[in-house]
């Protein structure tokens, strides 16, 4: 070729980057800025037009990598500069998602206040289940809060009670409880006892039969929870006292999407508390 001369593959490769700069990037300069928390960058970035929606080849926006290092300056910088808080990776992963994976509170708080859905689609990577296998407890408030499903189900993970009894999270358990979730739905006939029994984690059998939970349910191989615990196991529990069973009486026949307003029964407030779980 004349030396003079632009050759003609070399030319279309350099202006793919140019043309397809809003719908896709292998790593942009605010992917790296808003990874690394580097707030100045990432404003200098917007200023100067980049734009704060765009992917990578695995549709990861700079926002998705603001969340996932809890740089919240930076997320806040990315939304006020338009970045779509509902931005989906080939995975299906929302920046959401990627909060609460890492327990960020903060950045959680402020994609939902900008109209981050709180619940995902079944077949895409759920926040709150997520938040609920690592302990996150703060993330499960804020979702609940937003209206996040506390009963949502998964096929291949069951409900978030279910997920926090495999991964023997006591808090997140209590946290979902005491919002009205099902004690008995799990995944598939397995129900969250079966759950915790397996992993003979006596704390949250405790809770789950303090919330009602049926010690005879069978899952598909017809076994009660008693019968998948370890054979070292202290599964046994003693009946439950018959407040125990007003209480739950009571919870189930408000519901759970009044359960808020049994501080407005006309009760003492110690019968009140004791209603609530507290």
């Amino acid at each position: 070729l004349n030396s003079n001369r632009v050759d003609p593959l070399c030319y279309v490769c350099t202006q793919i980057p140019v043309r397809f700069a809003g719908s896709w990037a292998d790593r942009s300069p605010l992917h790296d800025a808003a990874s690394q928390g580097r707030l100045l960058a990432v404003r200098t970035l917007i200023v100067q037009g980049h734009n704060v929606n765009v992917l990578t080849i695995d549709h990861v926006t700079p926002l998705h990598e603001a969340c996932l290092g809890n740089h919240v300056a930076c997320a806040r910088a990315l939304i006020e500069a338009g970045a779509n808080v509902n931005a989906s990776t080939i995975d299906g992963v929302s920046p959401l998602f990627n909060a609460c994976s890492v327990g960020s509170v903060t950045c959680a708080e402020l994609l939902l206040e900008n109209g981050a859905k709180p619940q995902t689609l079944v077949y895409q990577p759920s926040p709150i289940h997520e938040a609920t296998s690592k302990g996150h407890y703060g993330c499960v408030e804020a979702l609940v809060t937003w209206g996040t499903d506390v009963d949502m189900d998964i096929p291949h993970l069951g409900t978030p009670l279910y997920t926090a009894c495999v991964c023997q999270e006591l808090e997140c358990a209590r946290k979902l409880l005491r919002e009205g979730a099902n004690v008995q739905k799990g995944r598939s006939l397995d129900s969250p006892l079966h759950a915790a029994a397996e992993k003979d984690c006596t704390a949250v059998v405790k809770l789950l039969l303090d919330f009602g939970a049926d010690i005879n349910t069978r899952n598909m191989e017809y076994q009660r929870p008693v019968d998948v615990a370890p054979p070292s196991s202290l599964t046994e529990a003693t009946p439950r006292l018959l407040s125990q069973m007003c209480r739950q009486c009571i919870r189930t026949c408000v519901g759970r999407d009044r359960l808020h307003l049994l501080a407005h029964l006309p009760l003492p407030n110690r019968l009140q508390r004791y209603l609530k779980y507290q």
